[in-house]
Parts: structure tokens; sequence; C-alpha cells
């Protein structure tokens, strides 16, 4: 049986949801040649089939599990129970939340005293957990949420390709993006109106993608010639970015005349309901073709890398580079600096 992604009332007790899901899966896959009590076990199953809303409660029952000879759910476990208490502290509201660089800040912060091993078993923890909801959730309509996580480019450990640098697009690449923008023709006006604007938002603020569908009217302030915007990016946490007015003055003033949008957001779709990552990313990815730009990655986070690329080649600022995407540690924000062309060109002159 597949369930919503946000099943529960409370982020709380979803996670709780899907991680007694996953733990009760586990063991039913795990070897059990070595268990002693057979009828606890079936206990212990039963339990996490029904589910607990309470962290202190599912680990017992998994370290009852242990103790009776079921080796390795410990190695999944461990990793997804810090998961749990690192969302908690930064006050996550929903799944949705959980994405790719949010995982890397996880793992950066709580691994750095790990062993090699140890870091492998947290990443391994990761991946499964994330697989495991991506083929069983399901909304209402039969769509699943894909979280399709990697962890390729977590500093920690390489994945199977090693660690790889984001994809962005270069200066020329992104004025050619911005009038393939412009110029593309989408299903209406309207839907074209918001698009552009969404989009533009995106490449010159670096916000991520999740943090622009969900910006309020109320967080556009107007200060002279520059918009400045109240974003909530991850744990809820606010910060400030700005806009030239005359990027995206034409379409802010024609998509508010046309605003229908429920709950205070800025952006929705035609029902005044919160856009979603998939989309803006399939619009990104189709303005892109239309362009002739092609990259690994083409989807609304290439366009955060961009942002970062360039403001780091301009002002060889790392710590505004963390300020501006809002990265937890200074480390996400590093991988940036292996873009600094200036730098590298010092190499050509060795000889």
């Amino acid at each position: 049986m597949r369930y919503p992604l946000d099943f529960e009332a409370t982020f709380s007790k979803t996670y709780l949801f899907w991680l007694s899901k996953f733990t009760r899966n586990k063991i039913t896959t795990l070897s059990n040649r070595n268990v002693t009590d057979k009828d606890r076990l079936a206990q212990i199953i039963q339990h996490l089939a029904q589910g607990s809303d309470n962290i202190k409660v599912l680990k017992q029952w998994l370290n009852d599990a242990r103790n009776i000879g079921m080796g390795g759910i410990h190695v999944y476990f461990r990793p997804l129970e810090k998961l749990y208490e690192y969302l908690m502290r930064f006050g996550a509201a929903s799944m949705r939340e959980i994405d790719e660089e949010l995982l890397s800040d996880f793992l950066a912060s709580e691994t750095s005293q790990l062993s090699d091993a140890s870091k492998k078993n947290y990443r391994i923890a990761l991946l499964s957990f994330f697989s495991y909801i991506d083929k069983q959730n399901s909304d209402e309509n039969g769509t699943a949420y894909h979280y399709g996580i990697e962890l390729k480019n977590w500093g920690g450990l390489g994945g199977k390709g090693g660690i790889k640098l984001p994809s962005y697009l270069n200066k020329d690449e992104v004025q050619r993006f911005i009038a393939a923008i412009d110029a593309y023709e989408f299903k209406t006006p309207e839907i074209g109106i918001r698009n552009r604007l969404i989009i533009k938002l995106i490449l010159y603020t670096g916000i991520r993608v999740g943090e622009a569908i969900g910006v309020k009217k109320s967080d556009f302030f107007k200060d002279e010639d520059t918009y400045v915007i109240q974003v909530r990016g991850k744990g809820n946490k606010p910060r400030v970015v700005m806009i030239r007015e005359k990027i995206i003055q034409s379409d802010l003033l024609a998509w508010l005349e046309i605003h229908h949008c429920h709950d205070g957001l800025m952006f929705c779709n035609q029902k005044g309901t919160k856009l979603t990552q998939a989309y803006l990313s399939r619009i990104v990815e189709q303005i892109l073709i239309s362009a002739g730009i092609r990259k690994e990655k083409n989807g609304c986070h290439m366009l955060r890398h961009t942002f970062a690329t360039l403001l780091y080649q301009k002002s060889h600022d790392l710590i505004l580079v963390q300020e501006s995407l809002g990265h937890a540690d200074i480390n996400t924000s590093r991988i940036y600096t292996h873009f600094d062309k200036e730098k590298l060109k010092k190499t050509t002159d060795i000889f």
C-alpha cells in the first residue's frame, strides 16, 4: 500500500511513520539466521507495521531486535535517528523540505568526527531511506514525489563517480538563457508572466526553488530601485535577498493585477495553490533546450549553482556566498571556489 508523502498531521509524526515503515522493511530483508527469539521478532515487526510517533519507543524496539540477534539494523537506524534530531532542531515542517543539499549539510556537520566506515554507513542509510520513500509514496492522483537522492557531491565521501562539481551556466549561457525566458511561448500569457517572474527571481538571487514557491506576497518590499525579499530557508530560518527593480518590474506588476493565490502566496497554480518544484524544473529544462543549452543537471537548482558560481568569481568572498545562499556551514559553499579561473590561470605560468 502506498501513502502520501506528508501522511501525518505534523512533520515529526510523518518522519517517524516513514522511519517505522522503512525499518520494518529492512528487518524483513536482513538475515535472520542468528535470531534467538522468533516470537519476539514477530512482535517487533508487528509494532513497526503499526508505527510509533515516539523516537524513543521506536529505538527500543530496534534495540530489542538487535539483542535477539537481528544484526545490521542499527547501521540504518542510527543515522536516520540523528537526521530526525537534526531536522527537529531546525524546525522542519514538511518532508518536502528535505533535499540533496540539506542532507549534505547534515552529513557535513554530523559525521565530521566519524571514521570513513561510519561515514559510508550514514550515506548508505540516507540513500536507502529516501529510495524506499520514492517507491512507496503516492498522492490521491497516483503521483509519487521523487527525491532522487544521490549524495555524489558530498565532500565527506564521493559516490560511485566520485565528487562531482555542480553544473552551472557561464556568462554567455546566462545571457542566452535570459533571452530564451523572454522569448519562450508558454501555454497562456498569464502562465508566462508568472513563470518568467519566478525563474528570474531564482536566477538573480540564488534562492532555492522550495524557497521561491513559498514566498509570500507580503515578503516583497520596495527599496529605491531594488526589491528586498524575505525568504524562509531550511528550518524556517529567514534571510533577505535583493533583485533590481528593472529585472522583474514589468512581469511583477502584470502578475499582481491577476494575482489569485491562496494563503498569501506570491506564486501559485491556476487553482490558487502552491506550485511544485518538479513543475518549475521541467519548465527551466524546456527553456534551456529552446536556447540550445544542455547541462548534466538542467533543473532549477542549476540556476542556484550558476548564481553562486558567478557571485564568487566576481566577489571572491566566500562569506558573501554563504550568506546569500543561506548555507548553515561555510564548507557547503566552498565548492564554488573550484571555479575561480583567475587563480587557476596562475598555474599555467609555473614553467
